[in-house]
């Protein structure tokens, strides 16, 4: 099995030292900064370097600039969805945005984990788990979500909030760690 094989199977993989590996992630950074310097008023050249990035059309994905992913074909976008400025999306493992989802400006999802041991870290090695965000979710500015997380639908994540753990659907949650704070009626 080799490097990006274990990366989607989500196992330990050599992240940093792989060279196909390496070379997928300087392609999704010069296409993340040839769209990051457009116009974001040429509408039709960036829609065509997120195709490119993403290996689909998007359904009214409305991406303020800069932009970043490692990859871009884990990062999965439903309808009408909206990212503001700043946002990181480190997709190693899927990240799957629902429908009408908003997101603040400098988020950032992380799917990766590095090993507790030093040894182990300098050898490159992560492991990505999946992020999943359900429809019709706000998230604010600032939010950091962690790997392996689930975001319920119609949830609201206050602005600063890092998630480690899954939200359940139709909650406030915020803080650090977030936490639930209230079912939203």
């Amino acid at each position: 099995m080799d490097e990006k094989e274990k990366m989607i199977a989500g196992e330990w993989y050599n992240a940093n030292y792989d060279r196909i590996l390496s070379e997928e992630r300087n392609k999704a950074q010069n296409l993340c900064y040839t769209f990051n310097q457009m116009n974001p008023g040429d509408e039709k050249g960036r829609q065509k370097i997120i195709v490119e990035l993403l290996g689909y059309i998007p359904e009214n994905l409305n991406i303020s600039s800069p932009f970043m992913v490692d990859y871009g074909y884990h990062v999965k976008f439903g309808k009408n969805v909206f990212i503001n400025m700043n946002s990181y999306f480190m997709d190693g493992a899927e990240i799957t945005l629902g429908d009408n989802v908003f997101i603040g400006p400098s988020c950032g999802f992380y799917t990766a984990e590095h090993p507790l041991d030093a040894a182990e870290r300098r050898k490159g090695l992560e492991k990505a788990s999946p992020i999943t965000v359900g429809d019709d979710v706000w998230i604010g500015a600032g939010v950091s979500v962690m790997p392996g997380v689930t975001i319920g639908e119609k949830c609201v994540i206050g602005a600063g909030s890092v998630v480690t753990k899954d939200i359940p659907p139709n909650t406030l949650a915020m803080g650090v760690p977030c936490h639930v704070i209230r079912e939203i009626d």
